[in-house]
């Protein structure tokens, strides 16, 4: 493997007489500096140029990793992944913060966006769908801050969380049930706990003779289902305009006869548009939701629903009428598994709570009060 410090001087050298990264080009960068030529040399160097000229330079090696979810750079000194183990740390890194600064200048440029210190962070979607994110140093330590999310390589099916006992016997008959039935649910959960992944699973359950609209803010839902047709959000240009909001599109999809319509993940006043849908007809509906339990719901919504000017009382009509379900999945260990079941109620005082249906710990399953309810509501 050709060391960084090793590209960076031949890169500047390249640069400096004008040579492209030719393999005799390189060559002869080597020999000038007092360098070791070998055929493995060359073809290392011209690949790492490559990549950084045209892919994730130092990090192009990182997306072949089995089950890769996350790479996050924190400066020039440390790259680390997440493949499911939890964060563990590469040992590549930048010859220094410009480095960093050109690779995240290069990524934003690519999607038609601005990264520089008039706008120092960037979020955007790259061509081969990873989630790319960036904070340039001085607004971020210890540097400039990279933060890429991969798309799943391939969908889990329903069946493999069954058969991974991500999903138990009694859980995985009560989500088949809630498709059948067309009950509108969330899914909720930290971050990276499989919550999209669940989602794309279940939706690969509905009848292949219904349509899915799905409405993302990035790209991620790839269910396995014939009827599909997948909306995405934009931001505005480096001029300020253009920007198509998760709003607009819960709006659009509806014009666009779905049986369902899905929202990804809902994260702002777009809560309002999918409540009002849900309660004009539209079955089915679904979504994934931040919440670290599924107690902890009913205030996420309320500080949503704020955002769209719905106050708590209306708020708690618009999605006692439209949501049933909420399903919780947590991630323990590199597992991920649905771990809650529960209900959204009234709370007596003009708000709503959840009430627990059902809940997993570890092998252990406990009955919650709602679930004779819950049961009444599949039946």
């Amino acid at each position: 493997m050709v060391s960084v410090d090793t590209v960076q001087l031949v890169k500047q050298d390249l640069a400096a007489r004008g040579d492209q990264a030719s393999a005799v080009a390189i060559a002869a960068s080597l020999q000038r500096n007092g360098l070791i030529v070998s055929d493995a040399a060359i073809a290392g160097l011209v690949q790492a140029i490559s990549q950084d000229a045209q892919g994730m330079g130092p990090l192009e090696p990182l997306m072949a990793v089995p089950g890769l979810t996350d790479i996050l750079v924190n400066g020039a000194d440390q790259v680390v992944i997440d493949s499911g183990q939890g964060l563990i740390d590469t040992g590549i890194h930048f010859a220094d913060d410009d480095a960093v600064r050109q690779l995240a200048s290069r990524l934003a440029a690519s999607v038609g966006r601005r990264l520089d210190d008039g706008s120092p962070f960037v979020d955007a979607r790259l061509a081969n769908g990873v989630r790319f994110h960036a904070v340039l140093a001085g607004i971020a330590t210890p540097g400039t801050c990279l933060s890429l999310r991969i798309p799943a390589r391939r969908t889990i099916s329903f069946e493999q969380w069954e058969g991974s006992g991500g999903i138990d016997a009694f859980a995985g008959r009560v989500l088949r049930r809630v498709i059948e039935k067309k009950v509108a649910f969330l899914i909720t959960g930290g971050t990276g706990s499989g919550k999209t992944t669940l989602l794309g699973a279940m939706l690969g359950l509905v009848p292949e003779a219904e349509r899915l609209v799905i409405v993302e803010d990035s790209r991620e839902l790839q269910p396995d289902h014939p009827h599909v047709v997948s909306l995405e959000s934009r931001p505005a240009n480096a001029e300020g305009v253009g920007m198509v909001s998760m709003a607009d599109l819960v709006r659009q999809g509806l014009r666009m006869r779905p049986d369902r319509l899905v929202v990804g993940e809902v994260r702002g006043i777009e809560l309002r548009d999918l409540l009002q849908a849900l309660n004009t007809g539209h079955e089915g509906g679904c979504g994934t939701i931040h919440a670290n339990s599924t107690v902890d719901l009913p205030a996420r919504l309320e500080a949503l629903g704020a955002l769209a000017g719905l106050g708590r009382a209306a708020m708690a009509a618009q999605t006692l009428a439209a949501i049933k379900l909420v399903i919780h999945v947590t991630r323990q260990d590199g597992s991920r598994q649905v771990s809650q079941l529960a209900l959204i109620e009234p709370d007596g005082q003009g708000g709503m709570g959840t009430q627990l249906a059902w809940r997993r710990d570890g092998s252990e399953t406990i009955k919650g009060e709602a679930l004779a309810s819950l049961m009444d509501l599949l039946a």
